[in-house]
């Protein structure tokens, strides 16, 4: 009985096929709509995650101020000095390495190429901090980085651009207005959620403090923690030396912030979580409009198929296999513009991951979700018709014209 109901329902779906077709587009453009959202939203996430574990695992970022900025509206806050970072080093238990940064920005020029970019100084503390091996060369000795030389680890987007077509090792070029000698190429790490981590120029702290910020002042330290000890625990102390340190007493608020890179991961992927839900529930909302839809069709095909249905009432047919043939039209239809919204969601993805540069793996589960959510669309506004169709009395259905 199922298998010719099912038979009969594809036979009418193709007797109106652009009728079926455009009753079906709500529905293909809902599945459509949910399962990008919900894997662009995913794959969001996880290159958010992979951008934060780039920075490396068990670290704690410490910048003067309030959070990222000055806070408050008051007096700038003072920036750390070499002796915070030596203290740090020194009377904290489980802090393996701490690694001071100066920054700035400055062009890059090689042979009439040139090149905007960042120059951080810092030290090999930097490299234990947060492991970043290199393609090639070497890192700078304790005795580069004690004397302040002008020796540079270049990233892979700076190589590219200043020395497309020959070694950078070795070579020497213009940054600012000093001559560095690159001794290293960084791996690549690409695209993350900071930008491009590979358009970077590391140099020795001193180096770029005489010869760039003109100052010894330090704007940020990435203090990395042992995996043997509390992440926690290490940034309490942190917090209570910082406060000795700066002179910070009783209820008075810290005029720094000790961040734990876990924490930045955890906010920011929460919010993309919460983004992606809103945005695939206003996407799902298309589906009650497919819905709505496939119940308009089907009452016309109830009024269009009057006398059919009084014949087949008239000849033996129970009200139940009535509704069950208008009913499963309506799930097949469902289904089919489940089926091709899917297709559509695949194609949209591959599209749109590479413009995007995130990570895309095939998510079965929201897939299947959002299949048996067509199909159950089908049979909820798919019933009222067929219950029509059934309840017409077979006398007044063959008077119908």
């Amino acid at each position: 009985m199922f298998g010719t109901t099912l038979l009969l329902a594809i036979r009418s779906i193709r007797r109106h096929l652009l009728r079926s077709f455009l009753t079906t587009l709500g529905i293909v453009i809902g599945v459509g709509a949910v399962v990008t959202m919900v894997t662009l939203g995913k794959a969001t996430t996880a290159a958010v995650q992979q951008s934060i574990s780039s920075l490396g695992t068990n670290i704690l970022q410490v910048r003067p101020g309030q959070g990222f900025g000055r806070g408050g509206g008051g007096p700038r806050p003072p920036d750390f000095k070499p002796e915070d970072v030596e203290a740090i080093a020194d009377q904290i238990a489980g802090v393996t390495a701490v690694a001071p940064q100066a920054q700035t920005t400055a062009t890059a020029i090689y042979e009439g190429a040139n090149w905007s970019t960042t120059v951080t100084g810092t030290t090999l503390g930097y490299f234990t901090v947060q492991p970043w091996p290199l393609a090639s060369g070497r890192l700078w000795t304790p005795a580069e980085q004690g004397a302040g030389k002008a020796v540079c680890i270049i990233g892979n987007t700076v190589r590219k651009n200043l020395f497309p077509s020959t070694d950078a090792v070795g070579k020497r070029f213009r940054i600012g207005a000093i001559s560095c000698d690159v001794i290293g190429v960084l791996t690549t790490r690409g695209q993350g959620g900071f930008g491009d981590q590979d358009d970077v120029v590391l140099m020795p702290i001193k180096a770029v403090q005489r010869r760039f910020t003109g100052s010894r002042d330090i704007r940020l330290m990435l203090v990395g923690v042992d995996q043997a000890y509390s992440t926690a625990a290490v940034q309490a102390s942190l917090t209570d030396l910082l406060r000795e340190r700066r002179n910070i007493s009783g209820g008075k608020e810290d005029d720094f912030n000790v961040f734990d890179t876990k924490q930045i991961s955890d906010t920011l992927t929460s919010t993309t979580t919460m983004l992606t839900r809103i945005v695939a529930a206003v996407a799902a909302i298309s589906l009650v409009v497919g819905g709505i839809g496939i119940m308009n069709i089907m009452l016309v095909s109830v009024t269009e198929r009057t006398r059919e249905i009084g014949i087949r009432l008239a000849i033996g047919a129970v009200a139940r296999e009535v509704l069950m043939q208008f009913l499963v039209e309506a799930v097949v239809l469902s289904c089919l513009g489940g089926i091709v919204g899917l297709i559509l969601a695949q194609a949209i993805i591959a599209v749109l991951v590479p413009v995007m540069q995130v990570p895309w793996t095939f998510d079965p589960q929201i897939n299947i979700v959002a299949f048996a959510i067509s199909a159950v669309i089908g049979v909820v506004f798919g019933y009222f018709p067929a219950r029509r169709a059934a309840a017409l009395n077979p006398i007044d259905a063959l008077r119908h014209e």
